[in-house]
């Protein structure tokens, strides 16, 4: 499915839409409310990428996504997507980002990497330790107000790893370390909560233009971080200088 529309005011979002939760990210670009009009893409085939300025790629099941790319002809499209537009996963979408997993399934996993991270896959646990929490995050609109995290089989980021010519990290938002997963050591309870020393406490990152959430955005009712990426790392991509939004 597209929305059809022409013009430099609009801006086009792709979704990958070959399996997980690409519905519920578009029912939330459309409910934006920008002065430019967001047109969206369901990405299921090559030729869908080229009318893109930016992509999201949905939570759900990493290797199937990842397969499912590969048979409709999209990995080295979609890598080569990432060398110059915007790009955010969600969950599944955030360990396909990685430049390197931990936890795949039998046969590895394949990636796109474009983000200077390695990821941990299921690392909160299975579908039964899912959990809710409410988050800080940096640069929202309403930042005070705080944006409901939907952690499900959510994976954790292990580590940084930005080399010498890759953009910095900037770190969205923490969790505290009393939600990671059960048996592993948090810090003493008189020190920062959200331990900055710790990559696992670390949910939502940026890297240049690109965007990472371990959790479900798109299954709130909060609009807030999809206008995030489309105001912060889609429209100053565009050759033309963005409308106000």
């Amino acid at each position: 499915m597209e929305q059809r529309s022409s013009g430099r005011d609009n801006v086009t979002v792709g979704i990958l839409a070959l399996q997980g939760a690409f519905a519920e990210h578009q029912v939330m670009l459309q409910k934006l409310s920008l002065k430019r009009r967001v047109v969206i893409v369901l990405v299921r085939q090559p030729e869908d990428l080229d009318k893109c300025d930016a992509l999201i790629i949905p939570g759900g099941e990493s290797t199937t996504i990842a397969l499912l790319a590969r048979l409709a002809g999209l990995l080295e499209p979609l890598r080569d997507f990432l060398k110059t537009k915007p790009v955010w996963g969600t969950c599944a979408g955030a360990i396909l980002l990685a430049r390197a997993v931990e936890g795949a399934k039998k046969g590895g996993q394949e990636l796109l990497g474009g983000i200077s991270i390695a990821i941990e896959r299921n690392g909160f646990g299975s579908q039964v330790e899912s959990f809710e929490a409410p988050l800080e995050v940096e640069g929202l609109r309403e930042s005070n107000k705080p944006f409901h995290g939907i952690f499900i089989r959510a994976p954790v980021v292990l580590s940084l790893n930005p080399g010498p010519t890759d953009p910095p990290i900037q770190i969205i938002s923490r969790i505290s370390t009393s939600l990671l997963p059960a048996g592993q050591t948090a810090v003493p309870s008189d020190e920062d909560d959200t331990d900055p020393r710790d990559p696992r406490t670390i949910v939502a990152l940026r890297q240049g233009i690109h965007l990472l959430t371990t959790f479900h955005p798109e299954l709130t009712k909060d609009d807030r971080f999809h206008e995030y990426f489309v105001r912060e790392c889609v429209l100053p991509t565009l050759s033309r200088a963005p409308s106000p939004v």
